[in-house]
């Protein structure tokens, strides 16, 4: 079992920046990878950006060139820096991770880009 805690969501105007952590509560170096999803409103929840055990980092394409995902394994976090945001990010961001006991998910945490 791993607990997954995600952490700074919040309010900013549209072309700011955010900065979200999970941190596990256990090694994370043993997870198949670690991720980001998000569900709007009325929408299904999808993949944003993910960061696989041999760093692959693939992207949803609305977010490229704007979010970029990263770890840190003495931590035990993962990150997600978001740049340029639109109103369009808005939405409940989770933390996901995965491993041979299971898949895991966090609690979640809000974005909201508005003016």
């Amino acid at each position: 079992q791993v607990q997954l805690v995600e952490s700074g969501g919040g309010l900013v105007q549209p072309g700011g920046s955010l900065r979200l952590s999970c941190a596990a509560s256990r090694n994370i170096s043993t997870m198949y990878y670690m991720g980001w999803y998000r569900q709007a409103p009325g929408k299904q929840r999808e993949m944003v950006a993910l960061i696989w055990s041999d760093g692959t980092t693939p992207y949803a394409d609305s977010v490229k060139g704007r979010f970029t995902i990263s770890r840190d394994n003495a931590k035990n976090t993962v990150y997600l820096q978001m740049n340029s945001l639109k109103p369009e990010d808005t939405a409940v961001y989770y933390c996901n991770a995965a491993d041979r006991t299971g898949v895991y998910w966090g609690q979640g945490t809000q974005v909201t880009v508005s003016s």
